[in-house]
């Protein structure tokens, strides 16, 4: 059975591919670590759903996406720098009222756990509440205020600040 849904998934595949040729301009070049990607990495045309088919069906039957990222093996890596930013990301829009409130006053938990998750250490985050204060004018007269707008002041105003730019880690 299990052999009859792996021809006939590859087959569906390769027919998608000759169909819908449109789908091969995504710039994703599919499963993006494991033994799926690193068996099939020769495999011509990286964009096309046959061989990302076939990847995500090697990494699925051995686990080795799961296996690699976890140990930082087959092509893949833990560093964690994308998910600490997502962090950043959904902790602004989850909290964004209070992140608002608090940095019109320069103080609060949530400003303070934003600024560690932002990488500011300890014993910057006093630096890092001042700016965000004065940061927020800006902010809510730019007429943009989202969590997205907020984070990108924020990283900017990080990026441009003598002492947070070079100690910051998460921007």
């Amino acid at each position: 059975m299990t052999k009859k849904l792996v021809i006939l998934t590859i087959a569906a595949a390769f027919t998608c591919v000759q169909a819908v040729p449109s789908l091969a301009a995504n710039p994703d070049t599919g499963p993006g670590c494991g033994l799926g990607k690193l068996a099939w990495s020769d495999y011509k045309g990286q964009k096309q759903i046959a061989p990302q088919v076939m990847m995500a069906t090697t990494n699925g039957t051995f686990g080795s996406g799961t296996f690699g990222i976890s140990t930082g093996t087959s092509g893949c890596t833990n560093d964690g720098t994308i998910m600490a930013s997502e962090k950043v990301n959904v902790f602004a829009s989850l909290n964004f009222d209070n992140l608002s409130q608090e940095m019109a006053q320069g103080q609060g938990e949530h400003l303070s756990s934003l600024a560690t998750l932002m990488g500011v250490p300890a014993e910057h985050q006093a630096a890092f509440l001042a700016m965000a204060q004065e940061k927020y004018t800006t902010f809510i007269h730019s007429g943009e205020t989202t969590p997205v707008a907020m984070l990108k002041a924020l990283n900017e105003a990080v990026a441009a600040h003598p002492v947070l730019a070079k100690v910051s880690m998460n921007r």
